[in-house]
């Protein structure tokens, strides 16, 4: 990008002033510290450039042209004349500056818009709008003969593991970075789907549905086994309750060990019957689960507590509930439902200290296929919608504001693995100070 700029404000006839802009100030100021450096670095530069740098400018010494940074304060951005830089396209959020700066290059000669990013994870942005614009032109070059784009990328379809497809992504490989590198870095991203994602991004240029998703790459939610290995009925369990609204979906998720060492999982949903048009007016086909036994309706606007404690209590009859996992900032009069039963209700803060081990092994578990997950569908579309948060010590958690809509089934598989997984095998119910101790 540096060099590109100061080509147009030295070389490029007619002289112009350059423009680059980036989605924020921080990453606007990182470029001009890049043209800067570079600039002082040449005494030849040097010469026909001159650093101002209380302005965050770049001047032509003779012409008085200038290289400036821009960030996407558009409404401030109206009116320039120039060429243009955008750097990472695929990073900014509303087109506006990109619109504001491409009509910059009406008034200036010779004029020119440029950009280069990586692959980005926002398919309704302007970024992913110029890559199929990219694809376009170099399927048809007629169809806009003044847009020249260059894809250097993996296919979706592509084996990532073979060397010809990082090199068709990296035409720099060998001069840019040694190949055994890359090799590492693939190996790396195999162990875990976060650096997977990343590494398709970043590394072979291939657009992803989401960094932060969970079950992406190696873990595939639909390759679990579809249904427990053994009966339920009389068997121990252990349940986590996901009380994510009272307007809407609440769910509970009933975890059974195997013995060969895998887990087996049921689930419950509650939804109000008065929210059910509105959701399907969104898309979410809640009538057909209803209609099919996968989600139990409720009467009334607001979700029937007492229906959810009730269901709860009926399944334990059949079976033994060891403990229940709750969030106590919203469990509220469930837990105390629950509680007038007889029933060991636990209270399971969402903080990456706590979720950090039980989101771990659900990890393993679906890496594995030793998760038998029944095939419920509404399961099935929590599990595409769940994003991840990773504090800054790695620990992870299930991301409610990151994802895409409800996860209400996987944070309550989330609190019933937190207690499974600490309990021991004579049936004593393990303490969750004593897993918070192991975990942090």
């Amino acid at each position: 990008m540096s060099q590109l700029a100061q080509y147009m404000a030295t070389c490029h006839a007619p002289a112009q002033d350059v423009f680059l802009a980036a989605n924020d100030r921080l990453q606007a100021r990182t470029m001009y510290r890049m043209v800067r450096q570079s600039v002082e670095a040449s005494p030849k530069l040097s010469k026909l450039l001159e650093v101002v740098d209380s302005r965050s400018i770049i001047r032509n010494r003779e012409t008085g042209k200038e290289i400036r940074c821009l960030s996407s304060d558009s409404w401030r951005n109206e009116g320039l004349n120039g060429s243009v830089i955008l750097d990472e396209i695929h990073s900014f959020r509303s087109p506006d500056l990109v619109d504001a700066l491409i009509y910059a290059t009406r008034g200036t000669a010779n004029g020119l818009v440029i950009s280069i990013s990586t692959a980005g994870s926002d398919r309704n942005g302007i970024g992913w709008r110029w890559w199929q614009d990219c694809e376009l032109v170099i399927k048809d070059p007629k169809a806009n003969p003044t847009f020249l784009g260059l894809i250097y990328a993996a296919a979706e379809d592509d084996d990532f593991s073979d060397p010809k497809v990082w090199r068709k992504a990296n035409p720099s490989m060998g001069i840019a970075f040694p190949e055994d590198e890359f090799a590492a870095d693939y190996q790396d991203a195999t162990t875990d789907p976060r650096k997977m994602s990343k590494f398709l991004r970043y590394s072979l240029n291939v657009w992803q549905a989401g960094d932060s998703r969970w079950f992406v790459g190696p873990i595939d939610w639909s390759a679990c086994g579809s249904g427990p290995a053994e009966p339920t009925a009389g068997r121990p369990c252990w349940v986590g309750v996901d009380l994510a609204s009272n307007l809407d979906m609440t769910a509970a998720a009933f975890v059974f060990k195997e013995r060969d060492g895998s887990y087996a999982v049921e689930w419950r949903y509650w939804v109000p019957r008065e929210t059910v048009a509105d959701r399907v007016r969104e898309g979410i086909p809640y009538d057909a689960w209803i209609r099919d036994g996968w989600v139990t309706v409720t009467d009334g606007h607001r979700l029937d507590h007492e229906a959810v404690a009730r269901d709860i209590v009926e399944y334990g009859g059949r079976h033994e509930i060891r403990a229940i996992g709750v969030d106590p900032w919203q469990a509220g009069a469930l837990e105390t439902l629950l509680q007038r039963e007889g029933l060991t209700v636990k209270d399971i803060p969402q903080r990456t200290g706590y979720l950090n081990a039980p989101c771990k092994l659900l990890e393993a578990l679906v890496v594995e296929k030793r998760l038998r997950h029944g095939g419920n569908p509404v399961a099935a579309w929590n599990a595409n919608n769940v994003c991840v948060y990773t504090d800054a010590t790695g620990m992870i958690k299930p991301d409610k504001a990151k994802s895409t809509e409800k996860i209400d089934g996987i944070a309550a598989l989330v609190n019933a693995l937190a207690l499974a997984s600490t309990d021991e095998d004579d049936g004593a119910a393990g303490s969750l100070d004593d897993y918070r101790i192991r975990v942090l």
